[in-house]
């Protein structure tokens, strides 16, 4: 099973992916969770995209195509993947597609998670969890989520099968609700 997750800054991407890869034996990648983890360590990735990830700007297509290619083969080889925060554009879901479709990884179902702004901002005011999260930078992240993500829900919708789910409940319950969906879905025996 080969999932994507889509959903604005605080949706609940992360928890939802950690719930998913723990039912399916699916290997969560995170996009946000390895570019924080190259800064951290001061790789050179992270030395070049420092900038963007301080702003909330994305980090560069190749950048972080070249990042993922490696977890992506190897979790799909090993069972499957569920990849939470890329591709965050239409370009990027256009060229991870090629490359996927090529090597035989790529996605099969698309899960969006629908939360209005008012609840991503409280939800990430909440979490604070770096300088990444202030309030600034959040009302910016989420422009640019609209601006450059939400067309991906179209991309997905024609062509892999996408569900959308009420982000706004617990996790549980929407965890339980995306389960529900994907049953749903010819290309996956969900259990």
């Amino acid at each position: 099973m080969r999932l994507l997750l889509i959903g604005a800054p605080g949706a609940g991407k992360g928890t939802q992916a950690e719930l998913l890869a723990d039912r399916f034996n699916l290997t969560h990648i995170s996009s946000g969770d390895l570019l924080r983890q190259h800064v951290r360590d001061q790789t050179s990735i992270g030395q070049r995209i420092k900038a963007y990830v301080d702003a909330g700007d994305l980090v560069p297509d190749a950048v972080v195509m070249d990042m993922l290619r490696k977890p992506v083969v190897a979790a799909a080889e090993s069972g499957g993947y569920v990849l939470d925060g890329f591709p965050r554009t239409v370009d990027q879901a256009k060229a991870a597609f090629e490359v996927a479709h090529a090597l035989g990884v790529e996605v099969q179902a698309a899960v969006h998670l629908d939360v209005p702004d008012a609840e991503l901002i409280r939800r990430l005011v909440v979490r604070g969890r770096g300088s990444d999260d202030t309030e600034e930078v959040i009302a910016h992240r989420l422009q640019v989520y609209r601006e450059m993500t939400i067309p991906l829900l179209e991309y997905y919708a024609g062509r892999e099968w996408m569900v959308t789910v009420d982000g706004t409940r617990s996790p549980g319950q929407v965890h339980e609700d995306i389960v529900a969906r994907l049953r749903k879905l010819a290309a996956f025996e969900v259990s």
